[in-house]
């Protein structure tokens, strides 16, 4: 069994790009204010959620191990 991810979008950083949904349309959605909320907010470990994640203009999307709550990106300072 692989790992779970938790995934947390922060609404008051987002600024709706829209690039999560481009890399991972089955991760994330936009609501009508244009902000970005994760589908499942525990997932399977997969590259698409991570592509973006990593692909967030403005960093707003954090993904951490389910079961420690290392956080898997961003990468720390």
């Amino acid at each position: 069994m692989g790992d779970r991810w938790s995934v947390e979008v922060d609404r008051g950083v987002c600024i709706g790009s829209g690039m999560c949904v481009n890399h991972a349309p089955d991760g994330f959605r936009l609501d009508t204010a244009r902000q970005s909320h994760p589908v499942d907010p525990e997932t399977d470990a997969n590259e698409r959620v991570l592509a973006a994640a990593e692909g967030c203009p403005v960093e707003a999307i954090t993904v951490a191990l389910a079961d420690s709550g290392e956080v898997v990106f961003p990468p720390e300072d």
